[in-house]
């Protein structure tokens, strides 16, 4: 019961800010983790300690699926080489780089765990930056590469802390059983993936019934979650594989009604399940500090020497893997790559979450020998990361963004290209309409075509510049009759003229049209 009760609170929580933040137009994460620091000070309030292995298989693969099925598969392949430079060689040379900087503050420490240390801080969060790019309205080739760089870049820092850690806690690793897990984890990572994706497809391609597709749904990502760490491949490169491959296939694997369904579904799932992750950083306050014994003056240094060179190593990065690779001119015919202003918005979006704590609980409790090290600073460092990236770099970045006035992408581009090709569809709907309308009624075949034309000329009426275009005139129009009807069928129900399943009936069916005017908008 006081799980249930916490549960509900720390819900309530979620809800309440994340609504609050939304009408005042606030960075929902940003926000999450100061009121969970405000109330990691309040007396008496529930203290929810995060454990590793709940965020590593119960949190983490679902979020990544949902943003793996909602990327864009051509989009990811062109920005490809910008991805793996940083999601690979970024995440290593950043682990390098803070590992060495701890070292060289605490040379007692072994360098093992501190290259530990560095693989756990390393890795951007999988929500928050592009969160927070979406939220300001950045170009969507900067929003694609980060998100591709959020969707792979846990699996190379999992990897590199498996493998400190299993050298600090004295387990032999030489260079043939390091080439060993990495290729386990990313070629069993790719095979897990791949078979996940062909087996829920086919279970799809099978189902048509909404239902049943959504558990189908819901079950893939910790079904192949489960496979992965079943033989030591890596989870997050298998539910990215599968997220990707069915993301690309989805209208073609599942019904329209299981399409919609499984949207409200996930949307409402990522919604609470980021909220409450981003809570519970901050919440997590008082346990870290609770167990930090380390003088204060010490704390303080290690702290910013950690979270200086956390953000000065994607800068130091970002810069020559933009601009170098293209004096390769196999690399420059490749594409053009984000410019300065990109390369600098891309630099400052390197906001921690809730993955990196979960990897720091679990650094491990002893070293090889008994060797005594300073865990509880280890964890409070990769605290202060979290935290100080996300208020100094995500709190600015909308700033930085104008300041560097970097170009979004433009709407009437975007409107002018789905025009044309929803003119191209409309004529092959009304192709195909010919050619199948043999023994229609006539007034059937007639109406089909308006709503055809209806549904093209909505479009181009967004290009033009009148007050209330026929369309949006329509809408408006639709949805006051929708509403007398609504409220004709609520009274009858009422005056128990009709029976309750006849109004839930009728008003789904309003709802499914009200529903489809959203796209007229």
């Amino acid at each position: 019961m006081n799980a249930l009760v916490v549960a509900v609170v720390l819900t309530v929580v979620v809800v309440a800010v994340s609504a609050l933040s939304r009408k005042y137009g606030l960075l929902n994460p940003i926000v999450l983790v100061v009121v969970g620091l405000c109330l990691a000070m309040v007396p008496g309030f529930p203290v929810v300690v995060l454990e590793p292995e709940l965020v590593l298989i119960g949190v983490l693969p679902p979020l990544l699926y949902v943003a793996a099925l909602e990327t864009s598969v051509p989009a990811f392949r062109l920005n490809l080489r910008a991805i793996l430079l940083l999601a690979v060689g970024l995440v290593i040379f950043t682990a390098v780089a803070v590992g060495l900087v701890v070292h060289a503050l605490l040379p007692q420490v072994p360098l093992a765990i501190c290259l530990a240390l560095g693989a756990v801080v390393a890795p951007p969060d999988a929500v928050a930056a592009t969160a927070v790019a979406k939220r300001i309205g950045l170009p969507r080739r900067l929003v694609t590469i980060l998100e591709g760089e959020s969707l792979l870049n846990d699996a190379t820092a999992l990897v590199m802390f498996r493998v400190a850690s299993t050298v600090a806690v004295g387990l032999a690793v030489g260079p043939l059983a390091v080439g060993s897990q990495i290729l386990t984890a990313a070629g069993g990572g790719i095979l897990v993936g791949a078979l996940g994706a062909v087996t829920a497809a086919f279970l799809h391609r099978r189902t048509r019934d909404p239902l049943i597709d959504n558990s189908i749904s819901l079950l893939t990502p910790f079904a192949v979650t489960v496979v992965a760490e079943t033989i030591h491949a890596s989870a997050v490169v298998a539910v990215v594989v599968t997220g990707l491959y069915l993301g690309h296939r989805l209208p073609t694997l599942m019904s329209a009604a299981s399409r919609l369904q499984m949207g409200a579904f996930w949307r409402m799932v990522t919604f609470l399940l980021e909220g409450l992750v981003f809570l519970l950083v901050g919440l997590n306050l008082r346990e870290v500090l609770a167990e930090l014994d380390t003088p204060a003056a010490e704390v303080i240094g290690l702290t910013a020497a950690v979270l200086v060179t956390v953000v000065a190593t994607r800068f130091a990065w970002m810069y020559p893997a933009t601009f170098l690779a293209r004096l390769v001119p196999r690399m420059r015919h490749r594409g053009t790559g984000p410019d300065f202003t990109g390369a600098t918005v891309l630099a400052w979006a390197g906001m921690r979450g809730v993955v990196t704590l979960a990897t720091a609980l679990a650094l491990p409790a002893t070293l090889a020998g008994d060797t005594p090290y300073p865990r509880a600073l280890f964890v409070w460092l990769a605290f202060a990361v979290i935290v100080g990236t996300l208020v100094l770099q995500g709190m600015t970045l909308p700033m930085v963004a104008r300041r560097l006035r970097v170009q979004r992408d433009d709407p009437t581009a975007d409107i002018l290209a789905e025009a044309q090709a929803q003119q191209h569809a409309s004529r092959a709907a009304r192709e195909r309409l010919e050619a199948s309308a043999a023994g229609a009624p006539p007034d059937v075949v007639d109406k089909l075509r308006s709503l055809t034309e209806l549904r093209s000329n909505t479009v181009w009426e967004r290009l033009g510049g009148e007050r209330e275009t026929p369309s949006a005139a329509y809408v408006r129009l639709r949805r006051e009759m929708l509403e007398a009807e609504r409220e004709v069928f609520r009274s009858a129900r009422d005056a128990g003229r009709i029976p309750e399943d006849v109004l839930v009936r009728a008003q789904r069916d309003m709802d499914l049209e009200e529903s489809m005017l959203e796209r007229m908008e």
